[in-house]
């Protein structure tokens, strides 16, 4: 027999933090949320109360009761927020920033901190963002200048792999930021591979790529490796610091190393094209698999230093051949 359902706050799935063991009969109940874990039937049901992971501004503002933000907090793109604005529109319902108003001058909290983008900050201006130099700055400059680095981070010989980023298979990344931005740069494996570069041709704000397309290159000595977009969109900015010192790509591939900022029409469609987490670490399994087969014809099987791979492979063995290893891993 099941046992009783128990409540748990530790334990969140969707909406719930209750759960309890089922059987496998339990799995067609409506009610709850089946799923199958080392062998056991966990059944998980819905619960209001908890909390969002990511709280919509109209969560925040009290106007729905629960809603989870699904678009990255780009409110510009998103349907939801399209909806509710024809609600208001009907007289239905109220605005979240008529919502906020209503609440004293110390609980009006400015909408970036409403959705998580900032610690907390008092909105100064009543909800007028248009007329906020500091929506401007925060929008335009700050968040697309400040780096993120990956939460968690893979190591698969010798090269890193972090989650929750996206990867195109020309060794290129792409992090969806909150407000819909996407930073793009070359991976650790791409980096590790030609070596410290000389310098990146970098295009400048306002260029538009496409997905599949050469965007920019590198440049080491008389070498030049073209590198394919992982997205389609318009650069919104530029990394100044590596243009300036190219190394800081090879220090901090996912930190400080990141190339572009790019805005997309269509954030989801965008990423859907390219490789996550599972994905991401399976093809670079294969990809050293690969590379580990074209140093054993060049160098024979002691070129690996047990089992990983040095920096700057092609410095260290030449014979490799630049366009060899950029036709293969770059797909130039």
């Amino acid at each position: 027999m099941a046992e009783k359902t128990r409540d748990i706050p530790k334990s969140r799935f969707g909406y719930g933090s209750s759960y309890r063991k089922g059987t496998r009969q339990d799995l067609g109940k409506e009610s709850e949320i089946g799923a199958v874990f080392g062998g056991q039937v966990w059944m998980f049901k819905p619960d209001r109360a908890a909390k969002a992971a990511n709280p919509c501004i109209w969560m925040q503002a009290g106007v729905v009761t629960f809603k989870n933000c699904n678009n990255f907090y780009d409110c510009n793109t998103c349907k939801y927020d399209l909806g509710m604005h024809k609600q208001i529109t009907k007289g239905k319902k109220m605005s979240w920033q008529d919502a906020m108003r209503q609440r004293p001058g110390r609980d009006r909290t400015c909408r970036h901190s409403l959705t998580r983008r900032i610690e907390n900050r008092i909105c100064g201006l009543n909800y007028n963002c248009s007329r906020c130099d500091f929506d401007q700055f925060f929008e335009e400059v700050w968040t697309a200048k400040t780096k993120n680095v990956p939460f968690e981070v893979q190591h698969v010989k010798g090269f890193d792999v972090p989650m929750e980023y996206f990867f195109h298979n020309g060794h290129t990344w792409a992090r969806i930021e909150s407000g819909g931005y996407i930073r793009i740069g070359l991976d650790d494996f791409a980096l590790k591979l030609l070596g410290k570069a000389d310098g990146f041709d970098l295009p400048l704000m306002g260029k538009e790529l496409d997905m599949d397309r050469v965007g920019w290159g590198l440049k080491r000595k008389d070498n030049l490796a073209d590198i394919l977009s992982p997205v389609d969109g318009v650069i919104v900015e530029v990394n100044s610091k590596v243009r300036e010192n190219p190394a800081i790509a090879n220090q901090e591939p996912y930190g400080d190393g990141w190339l572009f900022m790019v805005r997309t029409p269509d954030v989801k469609k965008t990423v859907k094209k390219l490789m996550s987490d599972t994905d991401s670490l399976n093809w670079v399994n294969h990809e050293i698999d690969t590379l580990e087969g074209m140093i054993e014809d060049v160098a024979g099987p002691l070129a690996a230093d047990g089992g990983y791979l040095q920096d700057d492979i092609y410095g260290n063995l030449p014979g490799l051949g630049w366009k060899n290893l950029t036709k293969t891993f770059l797909k130039t």
